[in-house]
Protein backbone atom coordinates (compact mmCIF):
# COMPACT_ATOMS: atom_id res chain seq x y z
CA UNK A 1 0.00 0.00 0.00
CA UNK A 2 2.64 2.52 1.06
CA UNK A 3 4.70 1.48 -1.96
CA UNK A 4 2.38 3.73 -3.98
CA UNK A 5 3.78 6.80 -2.19
CA UNK A 6 6.60 6.79 -4.75
CA UNK A 7 4.11 8.41 -7.13
CA UNK A 8 3.94 11.56 -4.96
CA UNK A 9 5.70 14.63 -6.35
CA UNK A 10 7.84 16.94 -4.20
CA UNK A 11 5.02 19.43 -3.62
CA UNK A 12 2.75 16.69 -2.31
CA UNK A 13 5.53 15.44 -0.01
CA UNK A 14 5.67 18.97 1.47
CA UNK A 15 1.89 18.98 1.92
CA UNK A 16 2.12 15.54 3.56
CA UNK A 17 4.70 16.84 6.07
CA UNK A 18 2.46 19.85 6.77
CA UNK A 19 -0.45 17.46 7.33
CA UNK A 20 1.53 15.57 9.95
CA UNK A 21 2.53 18.88 11.57
CA UNK A 22 -1.12 19.94 11.88
CA UNK A 23 -2.00 16.50 13.28
CA UNK A 24 0.72 16.97 15.91
CA UNK A 25 -0.69 20.45 16.65
CA UNK A 26 -4.16 18.97 17.07
CA UNK A 27 -2.83 16.37 19.54
CA UNK A 28 -0.92 18.99 21.53
CA UNK A 29 -4.00 21.23 21.81
CA UNK A 30 -6.16 18.26 22.75
CA UNK A 31 -3.77 17.07 25.46
CA UNK A 32 -3.53 20.60 26.89
CA UNK A 33 -7.28 20.84 27.54
CA UNK A 34 -7.31 18.64 30.69
CA UNK A 35 -4.44 20.74 32.07
CA UNK A 36 -6.71 23.80 31.84
CA UNK A 37 -9.48 21.85 33.57
CA UNK A 38 -7.03 20.91 36.33
CA UNK A 39 -5.99 24.56 36.79
CA UNK A 40 -9.60 25.73 37.02
CA UNK A 41 -10.40 23.00 39.57
CA UNK A 42 -7.43 24.04 41.69
CA UNK A 43 -8.41 27.73 41.54
CA UNK A 44 -12.03 26.94 42.46
CA UNK A 45 -10.90 25.06 45.58
CA UNK A 46 -8.57 27.87 46.64
CA UNK A 47 -9.63 30.39 49.28
CA UNK A 48 -10.55 33.13 49.09
CA UNK A 49 -11.84 32.32 45.59
CA UNK A 50 -12.28 36.02 44.76
CA UNK A 51 -8.49 36.38 44.56
CA UNK A 52 -8.38 33.85 41.72
CA UNK A 53 -11.13 35.12 39.40
CA UNK A 54 -8.60 36.60 36.96
CA UNK A 55 -6.66 33.30 36.85
CA UNK A 56 -9.89 31.34 36.33
CA UNK A 57 -10.92 33.60 33.44
CA UNK A 58 -7.46 33.34 31.86
CA UNK A 59 -7.55 29.54 32.20
CA UNK A 60 -10.98 29.52 30.54
CA UNK A 61 -9.69 31.71 27.68
CA UNK A 62 -6.66 29.42 27.34
CA UNK A 63 -8.97 26.41 27.26
CA UNK A 64 -11.09 28.07 24.58
CA UNK A 65 -7.99 28.79 22.49
CA UNK A 66 -6.88 25.16 22.74
CA UNK A 67 -10.37 23.98 21.73
CA UNK A 68 -10.30 26.35 18.74
CA UNK A 69 -6.81 25.05 17.88
CA UNK A 70 -8.14 21.47 17.90
CA UNK A 71 -10.93 22.41 15.49
CA UNK A 72 -8.69 24.34 13.09
CA UNK A 73 -5.87 21.77 13.09
CA UNK A 74 -8.35 18.92 12.55
CA UNK A 75 -10.04 20.65 9.60
CA UNK A 76 -6.75 21.63 7.96
CA UNK A 77 -5.15 18.21 8.54
CA UNK A 78 -8.11 16.39 6.98
CA UNK A 79 -8.23 18.83 4.07
CA UNK A 80 -4.51 18.41 3.33
CA UNK A 81 -4.59 14.62 3.71
CA UNK A 82 -7.55 14.41 1.34
CA UNK A 83 -5.66 16.61 -1.14
CA UNK A 84 -2.57 14.37 -1.02
CA UNK A 85 -4.45 11.06 -1.22
CA UNK A 86 -6.82 12.23 -3.95
CA UNK A 87 -3.97 13.47 -6.15
CA UNK A 88 -1.91 10.38 -5.46
CA UNK A 89 -4.67 7.94 -6.38
CA UNK A 90 -5.74 10.00 -9.39
CA UNK A 91 -2.17 9.58 -10.65
CA UNK A 92 -2.18 5.87 -9.77
CA UNK A 93 -5.50 5.41 -11.57
CA UNK A 94 -4.04 7.17 -14.61
CA UNK A 95 -0.91 4.97 -14.47
CA UNK A 96 -3.07 1.85 -14.28
CA UNK A 97 -5.04 2.98 -17.34
CA UNK A 98 -1.82 3.67 -19.27
CA UNK A 99 -0.27 0.39 -18.14
CA UNK A 100 -3.32 -1.63 -19.19
CA UNK A 101 -3.20 0.12 -22.58
CA UNK A 102 0.34 -1.25 -22.96
CA UNK A 103 -0.71 -4.78 -21.98
CA UNK A 104 -0.66 -7.44 -24.64
CA UNK A 105 -3.52 -9.91 -24.86
CA UNK A 106 -1.47 -12.23 -22.66
CA UNK A 107 -1.40 -9.80 -19.73
CA UNK A 108 -5.07 -8.91 -20.12
CA UNK A 109 -6.02 -12.59 -20.11
CA UNK A 110 -3.84 -13.13 -17.05
CA UNK A 111 -5.89 -10.69 -14.96
CA UNK A 112 -9.23 -10.89 -16.86
CA UNK A 113 -11.21 -7.80 -17.84
CA UNK A 114 -13.63 -7.89 -14.85
CA UNK A 115 -10.70 -8.06 -12.42
CA UNK A 116 -8.94 -5.16 -14.15
CA UNK A 117 -12.12 -3.08 -13.85
CA UNK A 118 -12.47 -3.92 -10.13
CA UNK A 119 -8.84 -3.11 -9.43
CA UNK A 120 -9.14 0.22 -11.26
CA UNK A 121 -12.28 1.25 -9.38
CA UNK A 122 -13.26 -0.60 -6.21
CA UNK A 123 -9.72 -1.29 -5.01
CA UNK A 124 -8.66 2.32 -5.46
CA UNK A 125 -11.78 3.50 -3.59
CA UNK A 126 -10.94 1.16 -0.71
CA UNK A 127 -7.35 2.38 -0.72
CA UNK A 128 -8.43 6.02 -0.69
CA UNK A 129 -10.55 5.49 2.42
CA UNK A 130 -7.76 3.63 4.22
CA UNK A 131 -4.96 6.06 3.29
CA UNK A 132 -6.95 9.17 4.23
CA UNK A 133 -7.61 7.68 7.67
CA UNK A 134 -4.11 6.28 8.12
CA UNK A 135 -2.26 9.54 7.40
CA UNK A 136 -4.09 11.42 10.15
CA UNK A 137 -4.93 8.66 12.62
CA UNK A 138 -1.59 6.89 12.23
CA UNK A 139 0.20 9.78 13.98
CA UNK A 140 -2.65 11.14 16.08
CA UNK A 141 -3.49 7.94 17.98
CA UNK A 142 0.00 6.88 19.18
CA UNK A 143 1.07 10.47 19.93
CA UNK A 144 -2.10 11.09 21.96
CA UNK A 145 -1.64 7.84 23.87
CA UNK A 146 2.01 8.63 24.73
CA UNK A 147 1.30 12.19 25.91
CA UNK A 148 -1.77 11.10 27.87
CA UNK A 149 0.21 8.36 29.64
CA UNK A 150 2.97 10.86 30.51
CA UNK A 151 0.43 13.32 31.96
CA UNK A 152 -1.40 10.59 33.89
CA UNK A 153 1.91 9.47 35.38
CA UNK A 154 2.61 13.02 36.54
CA UNK A 155 -0.87 13.40 38.06
CA UNK A 156 -0.65 10.00 39.76
CA UNK A 157 2.71 10.85 41.33
CA UNK A 158 1.50 14.27 42.42
CA UNK A 159 -1.65 12.84 43.97
CA UNK A 160 -0.08 9.74 45.54
CA UNK A 161 -2.64 7.66 43.71
CA UNK A 162 -0.54 5.60 41.35
CA UNK A 163 -2.98 2.72 41.65
CA UNK A 164 -5.36 4.69 39.39
CA UNK A 165 -3.04 3.93 36.49
CA UNK A 166 -3.85 0.26 36.88
CA UNK A 167 -7.38 1.03 35.68
CA UNK A 168 -5.98 2.26 32.36
CA UNK A 169 -3.65 -0.73 32.05
CA UNK A 170 -6.57 -3.13 32.51
CA UNK A 171 -8.69 -1.12 30.04
CA UNK A 172 -5.96 -1.13 27.36
CA UNK A 173 -5.42 -4.87 27.79
CA UNK A 174 -9.19 -5.46 27.44
CA UNK A 175 -9.31 -3.33 24.27
CA UNK A 176 -6.34 -5.14 22.74
CA UNK A 177 -7.91 -8.53 23.47
CA UNK A 178 -11.26 -7.59 21.94
CA UNK A 179 -9.75 -6.04 18.82
CA UNK A 180 -7.15 -8.82 18.38
CA UNK A 181 -9.90 -11.43 18.25
CA UNK A 182 -11.79 -9.30 15.72
CA UNK A 183 -8.67 -8.65 13.60
CA UNK A 184 -7.74 -12.33 13.32
CA UNK A 185 -11.36 -13.12 12.46
CA UNK A 186 -12.02 -10.37 9.91
CA UNK A 187 -8.75 -9.59 8.09
CA UNK A 188 -8.53 -12.92 6.18
CA UNK A 189 -11.96 -12.19 4.75
CA UNK A 190 -10.92 -8.92 3.08
CA UNK A 191 -9.07 -10.58 0.20
CA UNK A 192 -11.98 -12.97 -0.30
CA UNK A 193 -14.37 -10.00 -0.47
CA UNK A 194 -12.31 -8.35 -3.23
CA UNK A 195 -12.15 -11.63 -5.15
CA UNK A 196 -15.91 -12.02 -4.73
CA UNK A 197 -16.29 -8.48 -6.12
CA UNK A 198 -14.38 -9.64 -9.22
CA UNK A 199 -16.89 -12.48 -9.53
CA UNK A 200 -19.86 -10.10 -9.28
CA UNK A 201 -18.33 -7.88 -11.93
CA UNK A 202 -17.70 -10.86 -14.20
CA UNK A 203 -21.23 -12.26 -14.06
CA UNK A 204 -22.86 -8.82 -14.37
CA UNK A 205 -20.72 -7.85 -17.36
CA UNK A 206 -21.25 -11.24 -19.00
CA UNK A 207 -25.03 -10.98 -18.55
CA UNK A 208 -25.26 -7.43 -19.91
CA UNK A 209 -23.06 -8.26 -22.91
CA UNK A 210 -25.04 -11.37 -23.80
CA UNK A 211 -28.50 -10.08 -22.85
CA UNK A 212 -30.00 -10.80 -26.28
CA UNK A 213 -28.77 -14.40 -26.19
CA UNK A 214 -30.07 -14.84 -22.65
CA UNK A 215 -33.53 -13.66 -23.69
CA UNK A 216 -33.50 -15.62 -26.94
CA UNK A 217 -32.93 -18.86 -25.02
CA UNK A 218 -35.18 -17.89 -22.09
CA UNK A 219 -32.17 -18.38 -19.84
CA UNK A 220 -33.03 -15.61 -17.40
CA UNK A 221 -33.42 -18.13 -14.56
CA UNK A 222 -30.03 -19.67 -15.30
CA UNK A 223 -28.36 -16.25 -15.24
CA UNK A 224 -30.23 -15.29 -12.08
CA UNK A 225 -29.07 -18.48 -10.38
CA UNK A 226 -25.51 -17.84 -11.52
CA UNK A 227 -25.68 -14.27 -10.17
CA UNK A 228 -27.32 -15.46 -6.94
CA UNK A 229 -24.42 -17.85 -6.33
CA UNK A 230 -21.75 -15.16 -6.52
CA UNK A 231 -24.01 -12.60 -4.85
CA UNK A 232 -24.70 -14.89 -1.89
CA UNK A 233 -21.00 -15.62 -1.55
CA UNK A 234 -20.24 -11.87 -1.49
CA UNK A 235 -23.18 -11.17 0.84
CA UNK A 236 -22.17 -13.89 3.30
CA UNK A 237 -18.62 -12.56 3.50
CA UNK A 238 -19.78 -8.96 3.89
CA UNK A 239 -22.44 -9.90 6.44
CA UNK A 240 -19.93 -11.89 8.49
CA UNK A 241 -17.46 -8.99 8.48
CA UNK A 242 -20.16 -6.43 9.34
CA UNK A 243 -21.49 -8.56 12.21
CA UNK A 244 -18.05 -9.01 13.69
CA UNK A 245 -17.23 -5.31 13.31
CA UNK A 246 -20.55 -4.46 14.97
CA UNK A 247 -19.12 -5.90 18.21
CA UNK A 248 -16.46 -3.17 18.35
CA UNK A 249 -18.59 -0.16 19.25
CA UNK A 250 -20.60 -1.69 22.16
CA UNK A 251 -17.50 -3.48 23.49
CA UNK A 252 -15.36 -0.35 23.47
CA UNK A 253 -18.21 1.73 24.88
CA UNK A 254 -18.58 -0.78 27.72
CA UNK A 255 -14.83 -0.65 28.44
CA UNK A 256 -14.80 3.16 28.32
CA UNK A 257 -17.77 3.60 30.63
CA UNK A 258 -16.43 0.90 32.92
CA UNK A 259 -13.10 2.73 33.10
CA UNK A 260 -14.80 6.03 34.02
CA UNK A 261 -16.87 4.26 36.67
CA UNK A 262 -13.80 2.52 38.08
CA UNK A 263 -11.89 5.84 38.29
CA UNK A 264 -14.77 7.58 40.10
CA UNK A 265 -15.20 4.61 42.45
CA UNK A 266 -11.50 4.41 43.35
CA UNK A 267 -11.24 8.18 43.81
CA UNK A 268 -14.37 8.04 46.01
CA UNK A 269 -12.71 5.41 48.21
CA UNK A 270 -9.41 7.31 48.46
CA UNK A 271 -10.79 10.86 48.65
CA UNK A 272 -11.18 10.71 52.42
CA UNK A 273 -7.43 10.21 52.84
CA UNK A 274 -6.44 12.48 49.93
CA UNK A 275 -9.00 15.25 49.08
CA UNK A 276 -6.73 16.43 46.22
CA UNK A 277 -7.98 13.43 44.20
CA UNK A 278 -11.33 15.17 43.75
CA UNK A 279 -9.47 18.02 42.02
CA UNK A 280 -7.63 15.75 39.58
CA UNK A 281 -10.58 13.43 38.92
CA UNK A 282 -11.82 15.35 35.86
CA UNK A 283 -8.38 15.65 34.26
CA UNK A 284 -7.53 12.04 35.05
CA UNK A 285 -10.81 10.85 33.49
CA UNK A 286 -10.16 12.86 30.34
CA UNK A 287 -6.64 11.50 29.95
CA UNK A 288 -7.94 7.99 30.54
CA UNK A 289 -10.51 8.47 27.80
CA UNK A 290 -7.75 9.80 25.52
CA UNK A 291 -5.71 6.65 26.13
CA UNK A 292 -8.67 4.34 25.56
CA UNK A 293 -9.74 6.19 22.42
CA UNK A 294 -6.17 6.17 21.09
CA UNK A 295 -5.78 2.45 21.55
CA UNK A 296 -9.23 1.96 20.10
CA UNK A 297 -8.28 4.02 17.04
CA UNK A 298 -5.01 2.14 16.65
CA UNK A 299 -6.83 -1.17 16.93
CA UNK A 300 -9.38 -0.16 14.32
CA UNK A 301 -6.52 1.11 12.15
CA UNK A 302 -4.69 -2.20 12.45
CA UNK A 303 -7.90 -3.88 11.37
CA UNK A 304 -8.58 -1.75 8.29
CA UNK A 305 -5.00 -1.25 7.10
CA UNK A 306 -4.83 -4.90 5.97
CA UNK A 307 -7.81 -4.19 3.73
CA UNK A 308 -5.89 -1.32 2.20
CA UNK A 309 -2.83 -3.57 1.90
CA UNK A 310 -4.90 -6.15 -0.02
CA UNK A 311 -6.17 -3.45 -2.40
CA UNK A 312 -2.70 -1.92 -2.68
CA UNK A 313 -1.19 -5.30 -3.50
CA UNK A 314 -3.81 -5.89 -6.21
CA UNK A 315 -3.07 -2.47 -7.70
CA UNK A 316 0.70 -3.02 -7.55
CA UNK A 317 0.28 -6.36 -9.30
CA UNK A 318 -0.91 -4.41 -12.34
CA UNK A 319 1.72 -1.66 -12.08
CA UNK A 320 4.56 -4.15 -11.48
CA UNK A 321 3.58 -6.59 -14.21
CA UNK A 322 6.33 -6.56 -16.85
CA UNK A 323 5.19 -5.75 -20.36
CA UNK A 324 5.83 -8.75 -22.59
CA UNK A 325 5.74 -6.65 -25.78
CA UNK A 326 8.61 -4.21 -25.48
CA UNK A 327 9.29 -1.49 -28.01
CA UNK A 328 12.27 -1.83 -30.30
CA UNK A 329 14.81 0.95 -30.65
CA UNK A 330 12.91 2.38 -33.58
CA UNK A 331 14.01 2.23 -37.19
CA UNK A 332 13.14 3.38 -40.68
CA UNK A 333 11.50 0.81 -43.00
CA UNK A 334 13.58 -0.29 -45.96
CA UNK A 335 10.56 -1.20 -48.10
CA UNK A 336 6.89 -0.27 -48.32
CA UNK A 337 3.83 -2.46 -48.01
CA UNK A 338 5.69 -5.77 -47.74
CA UNK A 339 5.02 -8.63 -45.30
CA UNK A 340 7.25 -11.64 -44.72
CA UNK A 341 6.67 -14.57 -42.38
CA UNK A 342 9.74 -16.76 -41.99
CA UNK A 343 9.22 -20.11 -40.27
CA UNK A 344 6.87 -18.58 -37.70
CA UNK A 345 5.63 -20.61 -34.73
CA UNK A 346 3.23 -19.37 -32.06
CA UNK A 347 1.76 -20.72 -28.87
CA UNK A 348 -0.32 -18.94 -26.25
CA UNK A 349 1.20 -18.32 -22.81
CA UNK A 350 0.88 -21.35 -20.50
CA UNK A 351 -0.03 -23.53 -23.47
CA UNK A 352 1.83 -26.72 -24.32
CA UNK A 353 0.88 -26.87 -27.99
CA UNK A 354 1.69 -24.58 -30.91
CA UNK A 355 -1.30 -22.80 -32.46
CA UNK A 356 0.70 -21.94 -35.58
CA UNK A 357 3.49 -24.08 -37.02
CA UNK A 358 6.14 -23.21 -39.60
CA UNK A 359 4.23 -20.37 -41.31
CA UNK A 360 6.15 -18.83 -44.20
CA UNK A 361 5.01 -16.50 -47.01
CA UNK A 362 5.95 -13.21 -48.69
CA UNK A 363 3.63 -10.41 -49.78
CA UNK A 364 4.70 -7.55 -52.04
CA UNK A 365 3.39 -4.00 -52.06
CA UNK A 366 -0.12 -3.68 -53.46
CA UNK A 367 -0.86 -7.40 -53.33
CA UNK A 368 -3.86 -8.91 -51.58
CA UNK A 369 -3.28 -11.95 -49.38
CA UNK A 370 -6.23 -13.87 -47.98
CA UNK A 371 -6.47 -16.52 -45.29
CA UNK A 372 -9.16 -19.15 -45.15
CA UNK A 373 -9.70 -22.30 -43.16
CA UNK A 374 -12.03 -24.01 -40.75
CA UNK A 375 -12.91 -22.47 -37.39
CA UNK A 376 -9.94 -22.67 -35.04
CA UNK A 377 -7.39 -23.10 -37.80
CA UNK A 378 -5.42 -20.04 -36.60
CA UNK A 379 -6.44 -17.37 -39.13
CA UNK A 380 -7.15 -14.54 -36.67
CA UNK A 381 -4.19 -15.55 -34.52
CA UNK A 382 -1.90 -15.30 -37.52
CA UNK A 383 -2.94 -11.81 -38.57
CA UNK A 384 -2.78 -10.62 -34.94
CA UNK A 385 0.96 -11.23 -35.16
CA UNK A 386 1.29 -8.58 -37.89
CA UNK A 387 0.40 -5.55 -35.70
CA UNK A 388 2.22 -7.38 -32.91
CA UNK A 389 -0.69 -7.97 -30.56
CA UNK A 390 1.34 -11.07 -29.69
CA UNK A 391 4.97 -11.97 -30.37
CA UNK A 392 5.69 -15.15 -32.28
CA UNK A 393 7.27 -17.95 -30.24
CA UNK A 394 9.82 -18.70 -32.93
CA UNK A 395 10.68 -17.43 -36.38
CA UNK A 396 10.65 -13.92 -37.77
CA UNK A 397 8.04 -11.46 -39.05
CA UNK A 398 9.14 -8.60 -41.30
CA UNK A 399 6.97 -5.58 -42.09
CA UNK A 400 8.33 -3.24 -44.76
CA UNK A 401 11.61 -5.14 -44.66
CA UNK A 402 12.19 -4.77 -40.91
CA UNK A 403 11.54 -7.18 -38.03
CA UNK A 404 8.43 -6.06 -36.15
CA UNK A 405 10.40 -6.25 -32.87
CA UNK A 406 12.76 -3.52 -34.08
CA UNK A 407 9.98 -0.96 -34.47
CA UNK A 408 8.41 0.96 -31.66
CA UNK A 409 4.78 -0.11 -31.42
CA UNK A 410 3.72 3.40 -32.45
CA UNK A 411 5.86 3.20 -35.62
CA UNK A 412 4.47 -0.23 -36.46
CA UNK A 413 0.84 0.69 -35.90
CA UNK A 414 1.17 3.86 -37.95
CA UNK A 415 1.89 1.66 -40.99
CA UNK A 416 -1.18 -0.51 -40.45
CA UNK A 417 -4.94 -0.01 -40.73
CA UNK A 418 -6.75 -2.65 -38.71
CA UNK A 419 -10.42 -3.67 -38.93
CA UNK A 420 -11.31 -6.20 -36.21
CA UNK A 421 -13.57 -9.18 -36.57
CA UNK A 422 -16.22 -7.51 -34.43
CA UNK A 423 -16.94 -3.93 -35.44
CA UNK A 424 -16.12 -1.72 -32.46
CA UNK A 425 -17.26 1.89 -32.21
CA UNK A 426 -16.75 4.38 -29.40
CA UNK A 427 -19.22 6.79 -27.86
CA UNK A 428 -19.11 10.04 -29.83
CA UNK A 429 -20.21 11.34 -33.22
CA UNK A 430 -19.90 9.48 -36.52
CA UNK A 431 -17.19 11.92 -37.64
CA UNK A 432 -15.22 11.39 -34.41
CA UNK A 433 -15.34 7.62 -34.86
CA UNK A 434 -14.05 7.87 -38.44
CA UNK A 435 -11.37 10.40 -37.48
CA UNK A 436 -10.24 8.00 -34.75
CA UNK A 437 -7.93 6.64 -37.44
CA UNK A 438 -6.61 10.11 -38.30
CA UNK A 439 -7.42 12.98 -35.97
CA UNK A 440 -6.51 15.74 -38.42
CA UNK A 441 -8.41 14.24 -41.36
CA UNK A 442 -10.12 16.83 -43.55
CA UNK A 443 -13.82 16.77 -44.40
CA UNK A 444 -12.92 15.60 -47.91
CA UNK A 445 -10.95 12.65 -46.52
CA UNK A 446 -13.88 11.72 -44.29
CA UNK A 447 -16.27 11.83 -47.26
CA UNK A 448 -13.89 9.69 -49.33
CA UNK A 449 -13.64 7.08 -46.55
CA UNK A 450 -17.43 7.03 -46.26
CA UNK A 451 -17.84 6.55 -50.00
CA UNK A 452 -15.30 3.72 -50.29
CA UNK A 453 -16.64 1.87 -47.24
CA UNK A 454 -20.23 2.28 -48.50
CA UNK A 455 -21.18 4.14 -45.31
CA UNK A 456 -23.49 6.59 -47.09
CA UNK A 457 -26.24 5.61 -44.64
CA UNK A 458 -24.76 8.17 -42.21
CA UNK A 459 -26.24 10.97 -44.30
CA UNK A 460 -29.70 9.63 -43.50
CA UNK A 461 -29.20 10.24 -39.80
CA UNK A 462 -30.94 13.40 -38.51
CA UNK A 463 -27.61 14.97 -37.52
CA UNK A 464 -25.59 13.40 -40.33
CA UNK A 465 -21.91 13.13 -39.40
CA UNK A 466 -22.73 14.69 -36.02
CA UNK A 467 -25.05 11.80 -35.16
CA UNK A 468 -24.07 10.44 -31.72
CA UNK A 469 -22.94 6.83 -31.58
CA UNK A 470 -23.79 5.24 -28.23
CA UNK A 471 -21.30 3.18 -26.24
CA UNK A 472 -20.27 0.11 -28.25
CA UNK A 473 -22.29 1.32 -31.25
CA UNK A 474 -25.54 -0.04 -29.85
CA UNK A 475 -27.65 2.32 -31.98
CA UNK A 476 -26.31 1.08 -35.35
CA UNK A 477 -26.51 -2.33 -36.98
CA UNK A 478 -23.70 -4.88 -37.26
CA UNK A 479 -23.16 -4.13 -40.95
CA UNK A 480 -23.10 -0.38 -40.28
CA UNK A 481 -20.52 -0.89 -37.54
CA UNK A 482 -18.33 -2.91 -39.88
CA UNK A 483 -18.50 -0.29 -42.63
CA UNK A 484 -17.68 2.53 -40.21
CA UNK A 485 -14.80 0.42 -38.87
CA UNK A 486 -13.52 0.04 -42.44
CA UNK A 487 -13.83 3.81 -42.98
CA UNK A 488 -11.83 4.41 -39.79
CA UNK A 489 -9.01 2.15 -41.03
CA UNK A 490 -8.73 3.40 -44.60
CA UNK A 491 -8.74 7.09 -43.65
CA UNK A 492 -5.21 6.50 -42.31
CA UNK A 493 -4.02 5.66 -45.83
CA UNK A 494 -1.70 3.02 -44.32
CA UNK A 495 0.86 0.82 -46.03
CA UNK A 496 -1.03 -2.32 -44.97
CA UNK A 497 -4.77 -2.87 -44.43
CA UNK A 498 -5.85 -5.82 -42.29
CA UNK A 499 -9.42 -7.12 -42.47
CA UNK A 500 -10.14 -9.78 -39.86
CA UNK A 501 -13.32 -11.30 -41.28
CA UNK A 502 -14.53 -7.71 -41.59
CA UNK A 503 -16.97 -8.30 -44.43
CA UNK A 504 -19.02 -11.02 -42.75
CA UNK A 505 -21.90 -8.70 -41.76
CA UNK A 506 -22.15 -7.22 -45.25
CA UNK A 507 -24.43 -8.54 -47.95
CA UNK A 508 -22.71 -10.00 -51.03
CA UNK A 509 -23.35 -6.93 -53.15
CA UNK A 510 -21.98 -4.46 -50.58
CA UNK A 511 -19.05 -6.78 -49.89
CA UNK A 512 -18.15 -6.79 -53.60
CA UNK A 513 -18.56 -3.04 -54.06
CA UNK A 514 -16.42 -2.23 -51.00
CA UNK A 515 -13.61 -4.52 -52.19
CA UNK A 516 -13.73 -3.10 -55.71
CA UNK A 517 -13.53 0.48 -54.46
CA UNK A 518 -10.69 -0.49 -52.08
CA UNK A 519 -8.71 -2.03 -54.91
CA UNK A 520 -9.35 0.99 -57.10
CA UNK A 521 -8.50 3.68 -54.51
CA UNK A 522 -5.67 1.83 -52.75
CA UNK A 523 -3.80 0.04 -55.53
CA UNK A 524 -0.45 0.39 -53.78
CA UNK A 525 -1.76 -0.65 -50.37
CA UNK A 526 -1.17 -4.23 -49.29
CA UNK A 527 -4.36 -5.92 -48.11
CA UNK A 528 -4.60 -8.79 -45.66
CA UNK A 529 -8.01 -10.47 -45.53
CA UNK A 530 -9.40 -13.19 -43.30
CA UNK A 531 -12.75 -14.45 -44.56
CA UNK A 532 -15.07 -17.44 -44.53
CA UNK A 533 -16.65 -16.61 -47.89
CA UNK A 534 -14.94 -17.89 -50.99
CA UNK A 535 -16.46 -15.00 -52.93
CA UNK A 536 -14.62 -12.49 -50.74
CA UNK A 537 -11.15 -13.93 -51.33
CA UNK A 538 -11.23 -15.70 -54.70
CA UNK A 539 -9.67 -12.72 -56.52
CA UNK A 540 -6.80 -12.34 -54.04
CA UNK A 541 -3.23 -12.50 -55.36
CA UNK A 542 -2.29 -15.07 -52.71
CA UNK A 543 -4.69 -17.35 -50.85
CA UNK A 544 -3.32 -19.20 -47.81
CA UNK A 545 -5.30 -22.21 -46.63
CA UNK A 546 -4.84 -23.07 -42.95
CA UNK A 547 -5.73 -26.27 -41.16
CA UNK A 548 -4.91 -26.88 -37.48
CA UNK A 549 -2.34 -24.07 -37.53
CA UNK A 550 -0.47 -25.30 -40.59
CA UNK A 551 -0.40 -24.10 -44.19
CA UNK A 552 -1.98 -26.83 -46.32
CA UNK A 553 -2.27 -24.79 -49.49
CA UNK A 554 -1.07 -21.53 -51.02
CA UNK A 555 -1.69 -19.96 -54.39
CA UNK A 556 -4.45 -18.44 -56.51
CA UNK A 557 -8.07 -19.53 -56.53
CA UNK A 558 -7.84 -21.71 -59.66
CA UNK A 559 -4.63 -23.37 -58.48
CA UNK A 560 -6.04 -24.25 -55.08
CA UNK A 561 -9.23 -25.71 -56.55
CA UNK A 562 -7.05 -28.27 -58.28
CA UNK A 563 -4.30 -28.79 -55.70
CA UNK A 564 -5.82 -28.31 -52.22
CA UNK A 565 -8.55 -30.64 -50.93
CA UNK A 566 -9.37 -28.43 -47.93
CA UNK A 567 -9.89 -25.37 -50.13
CA UNK A 568 -11.95 -27.32 -52.64
CA UNK A 569 -14.22 -28.66 -49.88
CA UNK A 570 -14.80 -25.15 -48.51
CA UNK A 571 -15.46 -23.79 -52.00
CA UNK A 572 -17.92 -26.54 -52.93
CA UNK A 573 -19.77 -26.11 -49.61
CA UNK A 574 -20.53 -22.50 -50.59
CA UNK A 575 -20.72 -22.44 -54.41
CA UNK A 576 -21.72 -24.91 -57.07
CA UNK A 577 -19.23 -26.26 -59.62
CA UNK A 578 -20.82 -24.11 -62.29
CA UNK A 579 -20.44 -20.94 -60.19
CA UNK A 580 -16.80 -21.77 -59.42
CA UNK A 581 -16.03 -22.43 -63.07
CA UNK A 582 -17.78 -19.25 -64.21
CA UNK A 583 -15.95 -17.16 -61.62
Amino acid sequence: MFKLFKYLNWKEWIVLVLTLAFVAGQVWCNISLPQCTLKISEYLQSTPIADYWTDIVMACVEMLCYALGVVLCTIIAHYLSSYVVTNLLARVRSNIFKKVNDFSEAEINKFSIPSLITRSTNDITQLQQVLTTTITLGLQAPLTAILAIVNIAQISVGSSAGQLSLVNVVSVIAICLVVSVIIFTVVPKFKKIQTATDGLNLVTRENLTGLKVVRAYSAEKTQEEKFDNVNKKYSKLSLFVDRVLAIIEPSLSFIMQGTSLAIVWIIGLLAGENPYLLTVMSAFSQYSIFIIMSFTSLSVLFMFVPRGIVSGRRINEILDTPISLKDGNGTEPTEKGTISFKNVYFRYPDSDADVLENISFDVKQGQTIAFIGSTGSGKSTLINLIPRFYDCSDGEILINGVNVKDYTQHELHEMIGYVPQKGILFSGTVAENIRYGKEDATDEEVKKAIEISQSDFVYNFPEGLDYHISQGGKNVSGGQKQRLSIARAIIKDPDILIFDDSFSALDYKTDKVVREKLNEAYKNTTKVIVAQRIGTIMNADIIVVLNEGKIVGMGKHEELLNSCDVYREIALSQLSKEELEND
